[in-house]
Order: structure tokens, then sequence, then C-alpha cells
């Protein structure tokens, strides 16, 4: 296939193209790839202003795009985050032969400063799992969704995409989809199968379901992203938790509380579901200070008084 014309239709139709592989090929959720495509409108958007499309546009046009997002005020985080968008695309691009190059090649990002991973302790996590009022279907419901996000470390689009039939009773393991359609098993303890049976058996029928997904809302449908977020920072303030935490800080509370209790890194990867240890790397905070423990409780020469 030679590449397109480059005017504004063969544009969106690459970009169409490029959604329908995301969604289709890599098997990503809606809103990620809502979030790719952002990203891309506003580059498109922005050549367009220069006069340049996306067919012709060299490493000096993303440069200049950087800059742009720094002009506005934008963290090297959020632009890192555009520019990993992008390289995504004009990959694709590449690939599928609408482009003979990638010009993103050998475009530097931002320097990112490393930012440890926000969790709760144990006590607060405790706290945070007694809020929700388990003598009603809601409650019931919430508190079956806090203990496996805890249980599993699972991420919000994950919790709410299971089905019954993912939860094997008789192993205590749950089947888990993630990122990429990656299927991934994890044990889960007692209590958090105690509250799954029960609530599958006792209360998920009071919803009158519409749709074989575990967790619905008030009219028996899939439950949103954005219900459980708003419940995890309800019961956050009524736990007392005063700074601002989200369902992904559960998932970092599960590694970092495993990792506590003597996991060892690559066993968090596989339940995490991270295709790269890299990405696991962040919880190495928690292994530095359980090593310097050691170290001092068990080196000979910190029993050496000066």
């Amino acid at each position: 296939m030679s590449p397109a014309s480059p005017d504004t239709r063969s544009t969106h139709a690459w970009k169409d193209a490029y959604v329908e592989h995301l969604l289709v090929i890599k098997g990503l959720a809606d809103p990620s790839v809502a979030a790719y495509v952002q990203d891309i409108e506003m580059f498109i958007q922005f050549l367009e202003q220069k006069g340049e499309s996306v067919a012709t546009c060299d490493a000096n046009a993303f440069l200049y795009f950087l800059l742009h997002l720094k002009s506005r005020g934008l963290t090297n985080r959020t632009i890192a985050r555009h520019l990993s968008s992008l390289r995504g695309f004009f990959q694709f691009l590449q690939t599928s032969n609408r482009r003979v190059d990638d010009p993103t090649a050998h475009v530097d990002g931002p320097k990112l400063t490393r930012q440890l991973p926000e969790f709760l302790d144990v006590q607060e996590m405790q706290g945070l799992l007694a809020q929700p009022d388990t003598g009603t279907k809601l409650g019931f419901r919430d508190r079956t969704i806090l203990e496996l996000l805890y249980a599993a470390g699972l991420r919000v689009s994950e919790v709410i995409r299971l089905q019954a039939l993912d939860i094997d009773s008789q192993t205590g393991v749950v089947r888990v989809w993630g990122k990429g359609a990656k299927e991934r098993l994890v044990p889960l303890h007692p209590a958090a199968l105690d509250y799954v049976r029960t609530y599958v058996q006792a209360w998920r029928p009071q919803f009158a379901p519409q749709h074989k997904v575990l967790f619905l809302n008030r009219s028996g449908r899939c439950l949103s992203r954005q219900a459980v977020w708003k419940n995890v920072k309800r019961y956050a303030v009524a736990a007392g938790i005063r700074r601002s935490i989200s369902p992904h800080t559960i998932r970092h509370s599960f590694a970092t509380h495993l990792l506590e209790g003597g996991a060892d890194l690559r066993t968090v990867q596989l339940l995490l579901g991270h295709a790269d240890i890299s990405a696991t790397e962040i919880y190495t905070h928690v292994q530095a200070g359980r090593l310097r423990a050691a170290h001092q409780d068990h080196h000979p020469r910190t029993r050496i008084k000066p």
C-alpha cells in the first residue's frame, strides 16, 4: 500500500483505523482508547493550525508540539503521556504502510521524576473496608467490591467486568481479564470468597440483573467506573482518611502489603498483571525498607557498640 495523500480525509481515516486496531487487535478498553484519541486529535489540530498534516509531519513538528504543551503549563508526566500516545499512533502508521517512517522514533520525551505510589496502611485499609452498610444490597455490593479490589489487586476496569463464572469458589481463584485482554489467575483469601459467595447467592438477585456482570447498579445494569470511584472516595471520607484516594490506591495497597509481608517482586508482578517488571519496580521502596531492617537485625557489625 502506498502512503495516502496528506489531506484531512486521509488523516481522519488513519485515526479511525488506529482506533479499530486498539479495540480489536490490542483489546484495549473504551476509556483507554478514548484517552489515546483525545491526545491524537489535539496533535492533529495543532498540525492543521501550522498548515501541516499527519502524512507529512517530521520530528520537528513533535518538538514544537511538546513546547506548545509546556507553554500551556502541562506537567512533564502529562506531556510524556501525549508523546506516548503519538508514538503508538505513528508506529501503527508505519507498520501498516501508511507512512514510510516513524517521525517519533528520535524524539526524546521530558524527564520524569519517579513518584512513589500512594497507598493505605493496614489499619487505614481495615477502616475503609468497614464503612459499607452490609445490611443493605448496595452496601453489601460495595463491601464485596472493596474486598475484591484489596484481595486481588484489581483495576477498577477489571472488577466491573467480572462475571460470576470468573470466580472459582472451589479453588479460591478469580480469573481476571486485564489490559490487552490478557488473562491472569489471582488467588483470593477466604474472607473475600465468603463475601463473593454471599453476594452472588443472596444479594445480587435483588438487583433484578439485566447483564451477566457480577456487580450491578440500582437498575440491574453494569456498574460504571465512575460509580466505583465515587463510592471509594465517599467511604474514605467516612473512614477518616483525609487524603484523596481512588480504587487504584487500593491496588497499590495490595502490592505494598504483599511486599511488606515478604512476597518477592516477581510474584507481585504476576498478581498485578504487569507485562514488564519495570512497572512493578515502583514498589521497590517497600523492599528497600525491609532490606535495611533485615540488615540491621542480622549483620554482625550492627551489634557492635562504638
